[in-house]
């Protein structure tokens, strides 16, 4: 299995209050084959550097999204970001082909929990529905869409004590997307990468 290189776009407007994506942020940041990189701090203008952020996306071999979940979607510089960076005939168009065969997936954290997010639930739609916009940004760009790595009723999860199973299956799943060894092709049945991590865990470590 060949080793790949992951590029983690984190997210958070206020990381001094975070409680889980910081902490997960910071973990990121120790893992060899991840470049992660925090854009409101680097960025606290919005002043995107483009050039620099293609060649971080041609330099890569998967495209994290990190980020709560804010009025169901993304928080703002990550949209802004997509406005300015995925440039036609870079990431798509006749030419656009720079992003083709990478892997694009999102992590993220939501308020509510899993049941909201059902079509009889407080917020109307299932999770993958509200993220179709990204799911088509990859499909759009080449790039193979994989489901979202998600925490569900975060406001209550250090109180829960969900917290630790929630970064060791962080800490898992980077390290099994620098290593290769997260398949595809296991992943069709999954609605979130927890489900996956999770069966994975129930079976030994084996894929499946």
């Amino acid at each position: 299995m060949a080793e790949k290189s992951v590029l983690l776009l984190y997210a958070h407007p206020s990381p001094h209050r975070s409680e889980i994506n910081q902490p997960m942020f910071e973990a990121a940041c120790r893992v060899n084959g991840v470049t992660a990189i925090d854009l409101y701090g680097e960025y606290p203008r919005l002043n995107i550097d483009i050039d620099r952020e293609q060649q971080r996306l041609v330099d890569h071999d998967v495209v994290i999204f990190q980020f709560p979940l804010y009025w169901y979607s993304t928080p703002s510089i990550l949209k802004e970001w997509q406005d300015l960076v995925l440039e036609y005939n870079f990431a798509y168009g006749s030419e656009g082909t720079a992003l083709h065969g990478k892997r694009f997936l999102c992590a993220l954290t939501a308020g509510a929990g899993e049941e909201a997010y059902h079509t009889d639930g407080y917020n109307h739609f299932p999770l993958n529905e509200l993220l179709r916009p990204l799911e088509q940004t990859a499909n759009l760009t080449g790039m193979e869409w994989l489901p979202p790595f998600v925490l569900f009723g975060a406001r209550t999860a250090a109180d829960d004590g969900r917290l630790d199973v929630h970064r060791s299956q962080w800490q898992s799943l980077l390290e099994q997307l620098t290593s290769g060894s997260l398949e595809p092709g296991n992943l069709g049945e999954f609605c979130t990468l927890n489900q996956y991590l999770e069966g994975a865990q129930s079976t030994g470590g084996e894929a499946l």
